[in-house]
């Protein structure tokens, strides 16, 4: 059989019921409301305000620079992003503030919005490549107009660092000011307030040490983690001594003698190296259960977390594939998300700067690219703990096992735990 299998009768098409022609039109059934008066498009995101909004400074000096509109987009739209991203921010705080996030339900929500949070931050990234079209000589023909004028009074930039847990001891100086100086009355008001306000690295601290399994007298995973590492490395220990004692059992006759000294001494120095690396890795793990030395990285800066939050992190991150810690792990997750995204925006935003304007001052008096540089570092990382975490990654049968009760818990959320289930309803 050739040809086409469709040839038969039974498998042709009438492609002529295609065509619209003999068809009724029901394309144009609809019925157009806005002629019966009510709210239309414009008037309800209010058009007129938003589009009216570009007041061109060249202009007003009677120099019309074409590059300086497409400036003025970029930062409304950077500024209208801000105030959604506080908006979703202020959201998830209530939630927990509330003790909402008791209810696993809400859990949900609070992953949700975070996710989106992170999502806007990536398109504000992305943004600066829209700004970049613009050279530093097109800059140049504006920027003069305005001074002293500077992102760096971007108030809900500061709302957000704040509001996030931007530790305010760890912040660069402004000129050797105190960043709050830079605003006046209402605006100074608020920045004072959100200082005051519970951050969400305080939220989320105070969610991580209520963590089940931590309790010593239940489940007990740190005790049973840290009993699991010394017994761990002891092994590991063993291991590389047995392996130099059976090379140096190895028979050699009169003629191999010397070829038997010189890997026994290759031997001996890679046992030296290995033993070495175990040396340090019990180091840093065992640094892992010292409440003291947290404390006192705590104290420099150098941890954001309580020692328990820490642990609760912790156990969250091994446990991650159990029903109950899969959405704890997801905004673990995004915390981390939001934070590489503001410090990838902090760089963009400096790489810009310098190609813009190179080492001249800023509009607002500052350093310029020199102030911005030195904000791109850990000291604004919020959640730099949660990077850490990888840092005391130990072999999956280290991690203590479930036990059968503990594991239904885990799997159905029954533990009847006034800490974590609340009858309240969320917003």
């Amino acid at each position: 059989m050739s040809g086409c299998p469709f040839w038969e009768n039974k498998y042709q098409f009438n492609f002529n019921k295609l065509s619209l022609s003999d068809q009724e039109d029901k394309s144009q059934e609809g019925q157009n409301k806005a002629n019966k008066g009510g709210l239309i498009y414009g008037d309800y995101l209010q058009l007129d305000k938003i589009l009216n909004a570009q007041e061109l400074q060249s202009e007003k000096k009677g120099n019309k620079i074409h590059d300086e509109h497409l400036f003025i987009v970029t930062h409304q739209a950077y500024e209208l992003w801000f105030k959604q991203i506080l908006w979703e921010l202020d959201s998830v705080r209530v939630i927990f503030q509330n003790g909402h996030v008791r209810d696993e339900r809400n859990m949900l929500k609070v992953v949700a919005r975070m996710h989106r949070i992170a999502m806007i931050l990536k398109l504000l990234v992305e943004q600066f490549s829209v700004l970049e079209t613009m050279t530093a000589l097109d800059f140049f023909d504006f920027r003069d107009y305005l001074s002293p004028a500077s992102g760096f009074q971007s108030l809900q930039f500061r709302l957000l660092e704040n509001k996030i847990g931007v530790p305010q001891s760890l912040r660069v100086p402004y000129n050797r000011r105190h960043y709050r100086d830079n605003f006046k009355g209402k605006e100074n008001e608020l920045l004072l307030k959100s200082e005051q306000e519970l951050t969400l690295l305080q939220l989320v601290e105070a969610w991580l040490e209520r963590t089940p399994g931590l309790e010593p007298e239940g489940f007990n995973f740190w005790g049973k983690f840290e009993m699991n590492v010394l017994k761990g490395m002891e092994e590991e220990f063993a291991m590389v001594q047995q392996q130099q004692w059976k090379s140096l059992q190895q028979p050699a006759g009169p003629s191999g003698a010397t070829a038997l000294a010189a890997q026994a001494k290759e031997d001996s120095e890679e046992k030296e190296d290995q033993m070495a690396e175990l040396k340090k890795q019990k180091e840093v793990l065992i640094s892992l259960f010292d409440e003291k030395l947290h404390e006192h990285l705590l104290s420099k800066g150098e941890r954001r977390l309580s020692y328990k939050a820490m642990k609760g992190a912790l156990m969250i991150y091994f446990y991650r594939e159990e029903p109950r810690f899969q959405i704890p792990f997801q905004l673990l997750t995004s915390l981390m998300d939001i934070d590489v995204l503001m410090t990838k925006w902090r760089y963009n935003h400096v790489c810009m700067v310098h190609r813009m304007i190179g080492s001249k001052a800023g509009t607002g008096g500052s350093s310029g690219y020199q102030y911005l540089r030195s904000t791109v570092s850990d000291r604004y990382k919020v959640f730099v703990d949660l990077f850490n975490l990888s840092t005391y990654l130990v072999p999956r049968h280290w991690i203590p096992k479930l036990n059968p009760t503990v594991h239904k818990f885990l799997y159905t959320a029954e533990y009847c735990d006034s800490s974590y289930f609340s009858s309240d309803d969320s917003d």
